[in-house]
């Protein structure tokens, strides 16, 4: 059908026709996954502190050496899944990794009441750890509640929901790398000419 045919229909017929379907962003969703994916980022960094906190305890105990390498690759699979989850919109694993995650949460719990030897010290840094699983878990639980809710969404509140989100995950996040061991090592700000007593910039 030619341009001309088409406006020499009566309007009745043109009304008929149904109007193009225009896409929509989901309210809240793009704001959520953020949250999730920066929860991610920083329960990998707390758990990768851990690991690195129970291997500088210098003992070669079983228990130690399994409780670090279970938390270095449990921080190393959570580094990974944030990027998955981030770039496909889905979390790694599927529908099992909430459960992965709760029994996380549980052994983070486990370490707070429970310390043990290879634990110990670390109170802090769990808790950092734990609170950060579960607003991952919240965060997902969230998006598959509201998958079906579809509606428009500024960019400028997505940029301040994700920059509120940062915020809260920072605040979590650098209190429980502060108290592990890779935190007491760190140079403090405007020391780092400072690195050995007696050194050329030490007054």
């Amino acid at each position: 059908m030619t341009a001309h045919d088409a406006a020499a229909l009566p309007l009745s017929a043109r009304a008929d026709r149904p109007a193009p379907r225009q896409e929509v962003v989901p309210q809240r969703h793009p704001s959520v996954r953020l949250v999730a994916g920066f929860a991610g980022f920083g329960a990998g960094s707390v758990n990768l502190a851990i690991s690195s906190s129970i291997f500088s305890a210098g003992s070669g105990e079983p228990e130690r050496v399994l409780a670090g390498a279970l938390a270095g690759l449990w921080g190393a699979a959570l580094l990974a899944g944030a990027v998955v989850f981030l770039a496909k919109d889905r979390p790694a694993g599927g529908r099992w990794m909430r459960f992965v995650l709760a029994a996380a949460a549980v052994a983070h719990l486990a370490a707070i009441a429970f310390p043990t030897p290879a634990t110990s010290g670390l109170g802090l840094t769990q808790l950092s750890a734990l609170l950060l699983t579960l607003m991952i878990l919240a965060s997902l639980g969230w998006l598959r509640r509201a998958a079906g809710e579809r509606a428009a969404m500024r960019p400028g509140r997505l940029l301040l929901a994700a920059f509120a989100g940062a915020l809260l995950v920072a605040g979590i996040t650098t209190p429980g790398l502060a108290a592990s061991t890779a935190g007491q090592y760190a140079v403090p700000h405007g020391g780092h000419g400072n690195l050995a007593p007696g050194g050329h910039h030490q007054r």
